[in-house]
């Protein structure tokens, strides 16, 4: 089989995989967090396997743990969150007319030194792009957590996830090795270096991002609360949450506190502090955190995962937003990979090349 017709094989193969996987987007959210919960485990069982545990037990155990720990944090935390969260909206309309308060007189400045024709078009443009984003989130949300849907997919993540997780955790190591017999001998070593480029990277980035993002949130959370940062709880943890994306949480962390902290102090002192607590955040993520969990073979451009989150809750809603880093990861490796081969094919350096090369080797060979 020629290099075309093999590739155009793998492009429809990859082509039907995203399209079942598409009309399937309904059922599969229990399926993926339960496959994303395996993969995060699964060098936990295989150094429990290695000291001769037995698959099924150390699957059992890790999970039992790992469930174990989430709902203890959930526990505790919950409640203070709650109540954050209300006293937050209590004070929406507090925070507004504090905004209000301080924005109107940069407005009214503004407003002098232009005409009445160019306010009117700045208010028809600015109400119109306003109108435009509201609809864009509020239909986003709405894919995202729609009705009836969402309580469903509630319920099966807890009904259906763990046991997901388990089956696949105890049978990971002979699921990936009935797939590697299935794959075609000829092409079966390219395909296992492609699929090796694909875990390397996304487990340096699941993994390691993880613990990142557990570390940032704990700091952010400490920092502002320990500053006197009203709600400062929740947004540690939400800027914590979001730190995968690098920059990204710390930057909304940053204005969502600094707003909180303009609204709350009246002098300079602790609104100082929160900026150093989410300073000192972004530096311990940029020299300590990421260099020595995340490391530089990940390949993920912040830009990159920031579009794959949001083309995949677009497309599939939660369930694409748990599918969106491991397809990102996927398509990147296989876009080096094709750009690889691209470069060194005919259609890249000119199919006259190789055969002028020959040429002159064989001319340069039979010199005297």
């Amino acid at each position: 089989m020629s290099p075309e017709r093999r590739f155009g094989l793998w492009l429809l193969v990859l082509l039907g995989a995203g399209a079942l996987i598409y009309l399937l987007r309904g059922v599969l959210l229990p399926f993926a967090v339960g496959m994303a919960v395996g993969y995060l485990l699964d060098p936990l069982a295989d150094r429990l396997e290695a000291l001769k545990c037995p698959r099924g037990v150390a699957a059992a155990v890790i999970l039992g743990a790992f469930f174990v720990g989430v709902v203890a944090v959930l526990v505790v935390l919950a409640p203070v969150l709650q109540a954050q969260v209300t006293g937050f909206v209590a004070r929406v309309p507090a925070y507004m007319e504090s905004l209000r308060a301080l924005v109107e007189p940069i407005i009214a400045q503004f407003k002098a030194q232009l005409t009445e024709a160019q306010i009117e078009r700045l208010r028809e443009a600015a109400g119109g792009h306003a109108g435009d984003i509201v609809g864009w989130l509020g239909a986003l949300v709405g894919d995202l957590f729609s009705g009836g849907a969402a309580v469903l997919n509630v319920l099966s993540l807890i009904v259906i996830m763990p046991v997901v997780a388990f089956f696949l955790l105890r049978d990971w190591d002979r699921i990936i090795a009935a797939l590697d017999a299935l794959l075609p001998r000829g092409a079966a070593e390219t395909v296992r270096e492609q699929f090796r480029e694909i875990d390397n990277r996304l487990s340096g980035f699941v993994r390691g991002q993880a613990i990142v993002c557990l570390v940032l949130g704990t700091w952010y959370a400490a920092g502002l609360s320990l500053v006197g940062l009203d709600f400062g709880l929740l947004v540690g943890i939400g800027a914590g949450l979001i730190s995968f994306i690098p920059y990204f949480g710390t930057a909304v962390g940053l204005g969502v506190g600094l707003g909180l902290a303009l609204a709350q102090f009246g002098e300079w002192l602790p609104i100082a502090l929160v900026a150093a607590v989410f300073v000192g955040g972004q530096t311990l993520e940029g020299f300590v955190l990421t260099p020595n969990l995340v490391g530089e073979r990940v390949g993920l451009h912040p830009v990159w995962v920031l579009f794959a989150l949001m083309a995949g809750g677009g497309l599939m809603g939660f369930t694409g937003v748990v599918l969106a880093v491991p397809a990102a990861a996927a398509i990147g490796v296989i876009v080096r990979f094709a750009i690889e081969r691209y470069l060194q094919s005919p259609l890249y350096r000119g199919a006259g090349d190789d055969a002028n090369r020959e040429n002159r080797g064989t001319g340069a060979a039979g010199e005297p």
